[in-house]
């Protein structure tokens, strides 16, 4: 018989547990996968040798801009760059909490967004410059209009999904749908905005002084943290769908979609101030335009997450049908409140090391039921039956640790 190791109709401190010498059920009957091209270690490593090289390609960027601006200009708006930074990690640390992606991972994100996407946008825009120079004889250069509405749009959004599709092609077990693809994107949009800021900071400061770094940083700092962030996540999100389904050419397609929808979106937040002028015309566009996107944005998310907490409770169903979870642990890994009630339960045990030991279950689990989910779309090749196997005895690892935890004693 399986012990829970959660039942919210229990007592206030329910006892978890599964004994090491409980029998075990059958895993459930799923075709093996071949072998993995790599290994989870050899990814990781591959993972820190990029964020090396992007550290290095930060530091180059850090330099051009410290050129650009003097250091005190970069060091004040760096500092004010962090403000909206900070408001859109929090939103993707809370959209990711379901399924934590890998910090590896997130760390390439956020160093290809602030290093590699802004490195190639420059060295474009100057390659742009210079061949316009070079066909009219050093008479003219390209248009605020062109440069801003269809050279950045294309250019950034294209640079950034690069990234996106690195961390596909290399985190292909944690890119598991959509959702991970919007946590990719953003991460990735974050970084990208985070150096532009300081880049548009420090120009409205050197041009206007401290009145226009001020409008400058209400702009793009309190009114528009999230634009490059709605922009990219198209197509991470494209990227996420495009992951699930088999078809090669399918999957391109979405991806395109979303980049294209990407690129879209960004010609129209750059375009709208050349069709309006004053602020008057600015804040009617924002309001009018840019805020209900946004609205639609935090809607689609929220409909993102719930699916995905359809997923975990419909894949673990299949397990406790074949005696892995009880009926009350799947509804509280499948459920956000279930989880927080699981977590002030752990808090409870006396031995100290619960929290920890049920955030792994958690972990583990909804790791599983995504892992399910590959194999039954027949992604065998992405998620081989060993990972499902490794993750039950990883479970099975976490209910000793709960039963240790519950009983008192240290792990």
């Amino acid at each position: 018989m399986l012990l829970t190791v959660f039942d919210p109709r229990s007592a206030p401190a329910p006892a978890p547990v599964l004994a090491p010498d409980v029998a075990l059920p059958p895993m459930p009957e799923i075709a093996p996968g071949p072998p993995p091209r790599r290994t989870r270690t050899g990814v990781f490593v591959l993972a820190i040798v990029g964020i090396i090289l992007l550290g290095f390609v930060f530091l180059a960027v850090v330099g051009y801009l410290v050129l650009g601006l003097g250091p005190a200009a970069f060091v004040i708006c760096a500092i004010l760059a962090l403000v909206p930074l900070a408001v859109v990690i929090t939103a993707i640390t809370i959209i990711d909490r379901w399924e934590p992606e890998p910090r590896p991972a997130l760390w390439f994100a956020f160093l290809w967004g602030a290093a590699a996407s802004i490195a190639i946008a420059l060295i474009v825009d100057f390659g742009v410059q210079v061949a316009v120079a070079v066909a009219s004889d050093g008479q003219s250069t390209t248009s605020d209009l062109w440069g801003s509405v269809i050279q950045a749009p294309i250019v950034e959004e294209g640079a950034k999904a690069v990234g996106v599709l690195i961390l596909l092609l290399f985190f292909r077990k944690q890119f598991d749908g959509p959702v991970d693809g919007l946590v990719y994107g953003a991460t990735v949009a974050a970084g990208f905005a985070f150096t532009e800021n300081i880049l548009y900071f420090g120009q409205a400061l050197i041009e206007s002084g401290g009145v226009g770094l001020g409008f400058t940083f209400v702009l793009r700092g309190i009114m528009s943290p999230f634009a490059h962030v709605m922009f990219t996540a198209c197509t991470g999100v494209a990227l996420g769908f495009a992951a699930r389904r088999k078809g090669f050419l399918k999957g391109v397609g979405i991806f395109f979609a979303g980049l294209v929808l990407a690129m879209a979106l960004h010609a129209l937040w750059n375009g709208s101030s050349f069709v309006v002028e004053g602020l008057d015309g600015f804040f009617l566009v924002y309001f009018v335009v840019q805020v209900p996107l946004f609205a639609l944005a935090v809607v689609f998310v929220v409909l993102l997450r719930k699916s995905e907490a359809k997923l975990t409770r419909a894949r673990l169903t299949e397990y406790a049908e074949a005696g892995w979870f009880s009926a009350a642990e799947v509804d509280m890994l499948s459920s956000g409140a279930g989880r927080r009630q699981a977590r002030r339960w752990a808090h409870t045990l006396p031995g100290g090391n619960g929290p920890a030991a049920l955030k792994s279950f958690i972990r583990h689990s909804t790791r599983l039921a995504f892992t399910r989910q590959r194999l039954l779309v027949d992604r065998a090749n992405i998620a081989p039956q060993h990972d499902e196997a490794e993750l039950l005895d990883a479970i099975l690892g976490d209910r000793v640790a709960l039963a240790a935890a519950s009983a008192g004693h240290p792990v």
